[in-house]
Formats: C-alpha cells, structure tokens, sequence
C-alpha cells in the first residue's frame, strides 16, 4: 500500500559491512550488509512500521491520509549512514526494507535516525541543506543541539548535557572525588566526556585517567585501555561509550580477573546485552524511562511465513533465531524450516518488550512527525478535521511545525525546546544480583529536568553496589582530613591527593578536608585535636594555690610578729633600752612594717580597678613611712651623740616634734607622686596575651612607668641616705649601737631591692607579683629582725642587760 506522505528510518540492523568498493553504479549491490544481524535495532524498525500503521488506522490523526515508510540499513557505519543520507535526499527507493507496506511515491518528509551521534551527524549535514527533518531517537552528543550547525535536528531522546551534569553530581552525591574514566572515541564519548569533565571539576572530583577507544582500534589498544583500569586505583569507573563500544573492553576486562570497580554509565546501562558480565554488578547510571507501548508485543510476535518471506531482514532474522533455512536461502549449511518454530517462545531482544525504553523513542519520534504533518496539511473545523492528502507540503513546512508539535501518547509527553531537546527525564538504574545469580536491571531513583530545585534528583531505593552490599564503596585519592588538620596539595598530583598536616599552635580547623587552618580569637586556644578553641584559662596569683598561700602566710605572719614586737615594746615601754631608741619612732615604725607586711596581700587575688591602684600605692606609701622612721631614728642617734659633747645642744634642734615633721614630710613627697600618678594615668587590670599563648595572665598594668619608677625611686632613694647615715653612725661608742643595726638592716633592704629589679623585669606572668611581694616581705623582714630582734632578746631573755648602766657603759677598744 503505498503512502501519501513518506517517512525515512535509519537504523544499524547489522553491525558489520564488508570492504566498498567504489563502484556507485552498483552501489547498491556493493553496500550489502553482512555480520550479525542486532535483533534490537530491528525492534526499532518495527516499532517504527507499528507507529505509521497505528497512525493510519487513527481517526483523529491524519485522518484520510496514509504514511508510507522507507527504511535502511546504517549497518552501524558512518560510510553506509553517509549513502544513506543521499539515498534519503533523492528521493530514491531504499536499499534495504523490512515490512511489505513499503511506499514507492513521494519524496521523504522526514526521517527517524540514526541511534548513534556520529552517524546522525553525518546524515543531518547532507539532509540538513534539503531541509528535510531528522528525528533520532537515541544520538544524544550534546553537540546535536547546536542549531546553527544542525538545524534541521530533533530528538526525543534528552541531550547527554543533563546526564552528564547529573552523572557529575551523582559521583559527589556518594563522596567519590577519586575516579578513572573511558569512552568512546566518537562524537558521543567524546563530547559528552569532555561535558561530564567539566562538571566533575566544578563539582571537585578529580580523574586518574581519561582513555578513549573505538571498536575498530587494534586489540592491543583496548587491552592498553583493561590494564590501565586493572592497575589504577580509582574504585569508580565512568564509562561514556556506546554499548557496541564497551562490549569489546568488558569481554577484554573479563579475560583477567581484575580488582572490582564500581562502574558508572550513560546509555549502556539499560542495554540488556551487556548484564551477561557480572564483575559488574553494582553498576549504576542514568538511563532513559522505561514504559509500555500497548499492542506492540503482539505485532512484533504477528510474523506470519508471507511477512518473513516477503522481507530479507525477516527472513534472515528467522532464520538465524531457528537455526534453520527459509526457502531458496542460501544457507545451505542449515536445515529446512519446517513450520514448527514459534517466535513466542523465542527468547531475544526482538520479543523482550519488558524494559521498553529506546523503543518508546521511536514510538514518539513516529508520532512526532505525523502530528508535524497533521499541522501542515490538516485543517480544523469546529468539531472536525479536514486533510487534504492532495496539498502540495514541502518537507521545510514540517520541518516549521516539528518546532511546535506538543501532544501526549501513551501518557508520554513529546515536544522540543529551542534546541530540538525534549525535556530531561531519566531514570536511575541499578544492576543488582537476584538469588539465582543473574544481574537484573532495577529502577532506584528519577530525574526530572522539569520539577523544580530541589525536586529533580530523587533516589527512593536501596542501591547495590560492586560487593554487593549497599554500603557505598570508597574511591578517593586520598582519605579524608580530619578536623585539626589542613590538606597540603601533593606536587605534580590532581587537588584530590594530598597530605593532611596537622594545624600550626594557635590556629584550628573544624571541618574535614579543610583546605586551611584559621586562628582563634585572641582569647580562646585550640584544643588538643585542634579542631576547636576554647577559652584560655586565666591565670593570676591566687589564694587556693601553693605559692599564693606560701606567700599570704608570711604576710600576716610578719604582720603578726610586728604586732607581738610592738605589744612587748609596749609593755616595757619604760624599760631603758626602749626609752633609749626613741619608743615613739619605734612604735611608728613597727605600725608601718604592719602595714607593709598587709599590703603584700593587696597583690594576691584577681585583679580589679580598685585593687591595682591600692597595692602599688600602698606598698609605696607604708615603705617610705617605714623609711621616714628609720631614717628618724638614725638621725636620733647622731643627733644623740653630738648632744654628749661638752657646750652642744643639738638635740633641742631634732627633738619629737622635728622628728614627727620630718616623718611627715617625707612620707607627704611619697603621697604627692603616688597622687599625680593616680590622676594622671593610674594603674589598671589588664589581660596579659603576650607572654603566654595558650593562657590569659591577668595583671595589673602601670599604667604609667614613669610613676612607678618615681615610687620606687624615692623609696630607694631614702634607702640609700639613711644607709648612709647608718655607716657614719656605726661605731658610736655606746654599748648597744642602734646604727649599726639600721646598717645591717639596709643592707639588706637595698640587697633586696636591687636584686628585685632584674627579677621582675624578668619574671613572667603571675611569678612578677611573686617577686615583687617576695622584695617586700625579705625587706620587712629584714628591717624589723635587724633592728627590733636584738632588742626584743634582750627584754625577754637579757633582763639584766636591759639597764642604763649598762647601756651607758662604753664599749672596750
């Protein structure tokens, strides 16, 4: 039955064709297929033929219109494809045909074709001119859908550019950034890896290898391309090749056993032929949507004896399937067919309609072009359709409303973007083992490009993987940075291998494969791990630790023994020794050692405003009372001694109320610069950063040195004036010298002093306050055992020394 519209088909029936000779007379003859004939590809056709009948038999789709078909053999080859595409031009009757509803009139108004991108390529730029359109319904090279070069293209099957991102996200779904990769070195392999490539390095995977081959390449190259993948040590291996492609490094990958790979592919995922090689189990990818086309399993299964004959593809399909001869066939090595072969039992992917996905392509590729045909040459009434087979309709007005063709068959939508794209929609396929050992194909997950963010990529099964448990294997160059650590790039290596170096002091990191180590606030510290900070301890001299108690208990122990001299002075206060060294400078003096010895403790405890202020002024007011004193005292007994000598009276000018004057003047220079010091920049808290990293040393900053240094200076400078007195005044003829104690006693007090200084300079932290409290209690200590402990022996132990003859008596040369 001839049609009133022609519809091309393209597909690769055979796998293999012999050497062309470049006879074009003969052409036809010369370009006969020979090999294997891929029992799937005539599925294809098929299904092509089952669509134009079932759109001839429609009343709502060309209605009074008849399609005819031509179909040719590419014979997986881009040289056949190429005289194809010529054939297809011209208008000429097709070499090879494989249904007896063959149309012999009119030229071609499109074409379904071809599976593979290369050969789709090459037949879209001779067709292309003619503008005739071609819809494939599996060349997916992301390459097809530039419009400028291939502007007659279309496809029902998505653009391998979705699947390659979506492979790229896929691998980083499951924390792969260590990966090998091969493909085919076509259009297809070449394109779309170079697309996933780009994606995976967006994504921070990194390749170990990218080796590409082709069937026809020598066998010593594919066997190069198994030991790459047998030595490398990438677990994950994506593979972007045709199935034809891949058929050849499995078998080559299945001759040595080999360590197991996770493999993740593109098309080659659903192809049935390829789950007979089990070392790839676990192999996951994304694959076009499987569906159901009603009555196509009874159409392909209604092959009646005329059918099989009156086609030679049938015929050789038959007789291949049944190992046995049709006819006048030339297989005369094989038997006569004789009627009791039944296709229903014939188990090929001819008859397995259980995994529809390719098959539905052509179904909507078909239908594509007869609802573009419709547009052209039908006209809509109110309730009918009128078609008029008689208009003249140029392939360019179908290639115009291919652009616009939108419908739903079998609850499929098909319509193309501005590219010739359909929308996007995968799903994700798992190769899982069954019990009986046999890999199955088995749907885990969806892809939809047209829901939104979010939404698209779903996974709602367990997945399977090369081991065959469903812990996601590990495949990375190097094993993850733990926190505390930071990743130092290997040299001459990819970003995903690299050492893991522990953070320097100070600095932390919180994340794995951390690229860098960051500091912590100044007032925190790494942890051990150095994966978090944690706030510094804050050290000061304290009084729950040893040295701060040590320290305290001097302190009011010396207060104390100031207090008990004081109270036996005063006991004995009309005794001569204590009415002969001034009892009341005495007395004064004792409470300024008091105080002394209890301003130490001003410098134990935590810093604050108040006590900072107080301990340096305190310590340099009570040390310079405490000198004023002393240094009263010495100028008594000089004073005391010049009163002896015949016509002198001295003392009348040094009596008590100028030596209370004198005590008070000098302690009132002491308050004025402790005063101006207070007002002008006073002591304060500090937290000390510096001197220890890893803790906070609170201190009580000077606020100003140079009033610090004033203090100490004019308590030293007292020192060393009433040292020098005390020296003048030793060796006085009385019997019990106070001088030469007050020398003993400034001895040490500038001993202390001077040593005191490179020791806090020195000191660091909380041992500065230890050394500056340690200076004024040996100084303390020293001013009240030098001057008041021989006095106090001999009141408590020397009564009879504690005399005025005694005292008056000279000492003997």
């Amino acid at each position: 039955m001839d049609g009133d519209y022609v519809i091309g088909g393209v597909f690769s029936i055979h796998n293999y064709m012999p050497t062309v000779k470049h006879d074009y007379a003969t052409m036809p003859e010369l370009l006969r297929c020979t090999g294997s004939i891929n029992t799937r590809e005539l599925r294809f056709s098929r299904a092509m033929i089952f669509a134009i009948e079932e759109i001839n038999n429609s009343t709502e789709l060309l209605p009074g219109i008849k399609l005819g078909y031509h179909i040719y053999d590419a014979c997986a080859s881009v040289p056949v494809a190429v005289h194809v595409a010529f054939q297809l031009s011209n208008a000429l009757d097709p070499v090879f045909y494989t249904g007896d509803n063959c149309s012999k009139s009119g030229m071609v108004m499109a074409v379904v074709g071809e599976s593979e991108s290369t050969s789709s390529i090459s037949i879209s730029r001779i067709i292309g001119p003619f503008n005739i359109p071609q819809v494939s319904y599996f060349a997916v090279c992301a390459c097809l859908s530039d419009k400028q070069q291939y502007p007659n293209f279309f496809r029902t099957v998505p653009s391998d550019q979705f699947r390659a991102d979506q492979l790229a996200k896929l691998v980083k779904h499951f924390g792969w950034t260590w990966i090998g990769a091969v493909r085919s070195d076509s259009d297809y392999g070449n394109s779309g890896m170079a697309t996933f490539l780009d994606a995976a390095r967006k994504e921070g995977i990194c390749v170990e290898y990218s080796e590409s081959f082709y069937r026809t390449d020598p066998h010593s190259w594919i066997q190069k391309v198994a030991d790459i993948i047998r030595r490398s040590t990438a677990m994950v291996v994506v593979a972007y090749t045709s199935r034809k492609d891949l058929m050849f490094l499995l078998e080559e990958l299945s001759l040595e056993p080999s360590p197991p790979r996770q493999w993740i592919g593109s098309d080659w995922v659903t192809d049935p032929d390829l789950l007979s090689f089990s070392f790839c189990a676990g192999t996951i990818g994304f694959g076009i949507q499987k569906s159901v086309i009603p009555g196509l399993r009874d159409f392909l299964l209604d092959l009646s004896p005329s059918k099989v004959a009156a086609s030679p593809m049938l015929t050789e399909f038959w007789e291949d399937a049944f190992n046995c001869r049709l006819g006048k066939s030339a297989a005369i090595d094989k038997r006569l067919c004789d009627g009791t072969e039944d296709i229903k039992t014939l188990q090929s992917p001819y008859t397995d309609t259980s995994q529809l996905r390719i098959t539905n392509m052509v179904y909507k590729a078909v239908y594509a072009i007869a609802h573009a045909i419709h547009k052209a040459v039908c006209q809509e009434t109110n309730s009918t359709t009128q078609c008029d087979k008689f208009t003249r309709t140029e392939s360019k007005e179908v290639l115009t409303q291919l652009k616009k063709v939108h419908f739903s068959q079998n609850g499929y939508e098909v319509s193309f973007d501005a590219n010739g794209d359909p929308v996007a929609r995968y799903e994700l396929v798992n190769w899982q083992k069954s019990e009986s050992g046999s890999i199955k194909l088995v749907t885990v997950g969806q892809y939809d490009e047209s829901l939104p963010v979010g939404q698209k990529f779903q996974i709602n099964r367990n997945i399977t993987w090369v081991d065959g448990s469903t812990q996601v294997p590990m495949s990375v160059c190097t094993d993850s940075c733990p926190p505390g650590t930071r990743k130092l790039l290997q040299k001459g290596k990819p970003i995903c291998c690299y050492d893991c170096i522990l953070c320097p002091e100070g600095e932390i990191s919180n994340a794995t494969d951390s690229p860098d180590c960051f500091p912590c606030p100044k007032e925190f510290w790494p942890n051990a791990e150095r994966d978090t900070c944690l706030p510094k301890p804050v050290e000061f001299l304290s009084y729950n630790e040893v040295l701060g108690i040590i320290l305290a208990t001097f302190s009011v122990g010396g207060a104390c023994l100031a207090i008990i001299t004081a109270a036996v002075f005063y006991r004995n206060r009309t005794s001569p020794i204590v009415r002969a060294n001034n009892s009341e400078l005495s007395f004064l003096l004792l409470f300024s050692l008091t105080l002394c010895f209890l301003c130490s403790l001003t410098f134990i405890g935590a810093p604050s405003e108040w006590s900072c202020m107080l301990r340096h002024t305190a310590f340099g007011i009570t040390f310079v009372l405490c000198m004023s004193c002393v240094l009263g005292k010495t100028i008594v007994v000089l004073m005391a001694f010049k009163a002896t000598l015949p016509g002198s009276n001295v003392m009348k000018w040094f009596g008590p109320p100028q030596q209370r004057m004198t005590v008070v003047s000098f302690t009132f220079i002491q308050v004025l610069i402790c005063t101006i010091w207070l007002v002008l920049s006073p002591p304060f808290p500090m937290k000390n950063l510096t001197i220890y990293k890893e803790r906070i040393i609170l201190e009580c900053a000077l606020g100003s040195a140079i009033g610090f240094w004033a203090v100490l200076g004019y308590i030293g400078l007292l020192a060393v004036f009433c040292f020098v007195l005390a020296v003048l005044a030793r060796k006085l003829p009385d019997n019990f010298n106070e001088a030469k104690l007050i020398t003993f006693s400034m001895l040490i007090f500038c001993a202390v002093w001077i040593t005191f200084i490179p020791a806090y300079l020195s000191s660091p932290g909380k041992f500065t306050v230890a050394v500056e409290i340690f200076a004024i209690l040996a100084s303390s200590f020293g001013l009240i055992l030098c001057i008041f402990a021989p006095k106090c022996f001999i009141i408590l132990f020397k009564p009879e020394k504690n005399t005025k003859k005694h005292l008056m008596n000279k000492n003997e040369s």
